[in-house]
């Protein structure tokens, strides 16, 4: 098996909060070893060379089974991360159809960042992070 280092980030679909390492350690997601396979679906390359990669696991009630566990849509379903929809054009309608039932699902139970009334959606951050330095930079 290689170990190659791969340069590849999540689908534009899914977007991450900075969350506490409490609330990542309760999901189950960060406990996953290095050495844990994983299964990439790369479906294109961004603008930096990146890959754009659907990552799938095995589910932790099968840790040995085969990597069936959409890791993206996961966190989305244990509030971990938003459902970008600027980029949902790319997903299959069933996919769109998951990940925005997941993310309803979330916000109406409270959980994960839905739990914090005040939570700040990672596109709406990094707009004020840039309205803020217009304002320094004459």
């Amino acid at each position: 098996m290689s170990r190659d280092r791969i340069s590849q980030r999540l689908p534009f679909t899914v977007q991450l909060p900075w969350l506490n390492v409490d609330a990542r350690r309760r999901s189950g997601l960060s406990s996953r070893r290095r050495s844990e396979p994983v299964e990439l679906d790369c479906r294109k390359v961004d603008r930096y060379g990146r890959s754009v990669c659907r990552v799938h696991v095995a589910p932790a009630s099968a840790p040995r089974g085969p990597a069936t566990l959409d890791a993206g849509l996961a966190m989305i379903t244990l509030g971990l991360a938003w459902w970008y929809r600027d980029y949902a054009r790319e997903q299959t309608a069933q996919e769109r159809g998951q990940y925005e039932f997941a993310e309803q699902e979330a916000r109406a139970k409270g959980v994960g960042l839905w739990s914090d009334k005040q939570a700040v959606a990672p596109w709406e951050w990094r707009q004020l992070q840039h309205s803020a330095k217009d304002r320094l930079d004459p």
